[in-house]
């Protein structure tokens, strides 16, 4: 793969060495259990698509995804040491709220180079539900050839009037690639973020039906990789 699957000024041996670390990382503070992470491409443009409860949920994902990844994050994480470090290792930075297609262009770049871009679409934040997606992953998608893989994450966030909790369980379920629809312009747009949409939604589902089926057994917690 070339070294254009990382965005320009970003270190391939920091990328490395962040990915290599980022597993022992998350694993201090949470239970991690991943499920069917062969689902994702070993190689190939693609836009992850994850819901967004909370800050963890970013470095999660980042530390379970089986190959290089950038991620849109916001603009206000890059500040000082961490910036350098988030610009250092790939990631781009995304003002919300503003007209600015510069990082949508960077992302397109790293795609059509074969690289994988993750997205948290607008309104899955708070408690982690799918609302309403807004089109950058789709036209992401569109505009670089790119297959779209859902993935669900739960457990980063502390439920509303609970305390500190001692290393609580994280569950992250990949889901199956995704071709979305090809029909242009501004419909076409529209019918493809519904599409990313209803996949994460379906996944998110999926992965609390899981959860549901293995609360208080350890032992068979989504030890698939």
């Amino acid at each position: 793969m070339s070294g254009l699957d990382l965005p320009e000024g970003a270190s391939r041996r920091l990328q490395r060495a962040a990915r290599w670390i980022g597993p022992f990382v998350v694993r201090l503070p949470y239970r991690l259990r991943v499920h069917h992470r062969e689902r994702v491409p070993e190689s190939g443009p693609l836009v992850l698509v994850a819901n967004h409860s909370s800050l963890m949920d970013g470095p999660v994902l980042f530390a379970t995804v089986p190959r290089s990844s950038v991620f849109l994050i916001k603009q206000e994480m890059f500040r000082g040491l961490l910036g350098r470090v988030l610009r250092g290792i790939g990631q781009i930075p995304v003002r919300r709220g503003e007209p600015d297609r510069t990082p949508l262009l960077a992302a397109v770049r790293v795609l059509r180079a074969g690289g994988l871009v993750g997205v948290f679409p607008e309104g899955t934040r708070g408690a982690g539900e799918v609302d309403s997606a807004q089109h950058g992953a789709a036209w992401l998608a569109r505009s670089s050839g790119a297959r779209v893989l859902p993935v669900a994450c739960r457990g980063t966030r502390r439920p509303v009037g609970r305390g500190r909790r001692l290393r609580p369980r994280v569950d992250v379920l990949f889901g199956e690639p995704v071709v979305v629809a090809a029909a242009k312009g501004r419909a076409g747009l529209t019918a493809a973020t519904e599409q990313v949409r209803d996949e994460l939604v379906g996944l998110i589902a999926e992965l609390d039906g899981l959860i549901a089926g293995t609360t208080g057994n350890d032992d068979v917690r989504g030890k698939r990789a």
